[in-house]
């Protein structure tokens, strides 16, 4: 599977009665029905690991982004109507700032240890808290409630996987929470964010911008307000998407297939 195709539903699943495994790229598994492809006896296999540099590389590149208004900045310089610079035209400094992580599993935690090469504070929120040789290793705080981080981040980056738990974990509550002048980051899955209600805070300077890799749907319509919005950046879904990262992605779903034909221990399973 590539970008959740072909769908994988009962229609499929019964055309289809010698099929032993489902290879899907990527680590989300959100749009498998894995009860389903059980109860077929289909095992399924992603990759998971492989991906987590690439996209913490771009969560990273979002903040920056974002903070030093690099689009905006591009935009100014390349344009016809561009007679100067304006001196008041300004960033926000990422040294010293606080960084506030959900969801601290691989990629999480890659993007801590890029966050503290930049000097930032770090905050936490995750189901479980890291070792403590793991935290004192990137200078980490856990904080056990979101709200916690929410409150005293100037940037919020989301890295969890979708579950039903995680899905709108942040709507206008947490947008509310949040400071006025802090940054929302998605590389998780857009559903993790109530679209809605992020467009009303920007609208309204709830808080001061957002730097998504991922929305619902993908791509947007085209006439959607977030598309509209200046102090919004998004890309298209790209954490993972570098050469080497997509070769290896084929290459790791290539082994998984041919161990679930063979009837041999597939290397990344999921379970």
């Amino acid at each position: 599977m590539w970008y959740h195709r072909p769908a994988i539903n009962e229609e499929l699943l019964q055309s289809l009665p010698d099929l032993k495994i489902v290879a899907s790229s990527g680590v989300g598994i959100d749009h498998l029905d894995l009860k389903l492809l059980s109860s077929y006896g289909v095992k399924v296999a992603n990759t998971p690991f492989i991906v987590s540099t690439d996209t913490a590389d771009l969560g990273m590149a979002l903040l920056l982004a974002s903070s030093r208004r690099l689009v905006e900045g591009h935009e100014m310089a390349v344009s016809p109507d561009t007679g100067y610079f304006p001196a008041d035209w300004l960033g926000v400094q990422v040294s010293g700032a606080t960084l506030g992580i959900v969801g601290m599993g691989t990629i999480g935690y890659k993007v801590a240890e890029r966050a503290k090469a930049f000097e930032m504070k770090i905050l936490y929120h995750n189901r479980n808290q890291r070792k403590k040789e793991e935290e004192s290793a990137i200078g980490a705080v856990y904080c056990k409630k979101i709200d916690d981080l929410l409150r005293q981040s100037d940037f919020v980056l989301l890295a969890v996987n979708l579950t039903p738990q995680t899905c709108k974990l942040i709507g206008k509550t947490e947008l509310e929470l949040m400071k006025p002048t802090a940054t929302l980051i998605n590389i998780s899955r857009g559903l993790v964010v109530d679209q809605d209600a992020l467009v009303e805070a920007l609208q309204n300077k709830v808080i001061k911008a957002a730097a998504l890799d991922v929305t619902y749907p993908e791509p947007l319509p085209r006439d959607h307000p977030l598309l509209k919005l200046k102090n919004v950046i998004i890309t298209p879904h790209i954490g993972s998407a570098t050469k080497k990262t997509r070769w290896v992605m084929m290459e790791e779903m290539a082994e998984s297939i041919e161990a679930g034909l063979a009837g041999l221990p597939i290397p990344r399973e999921v379970l």
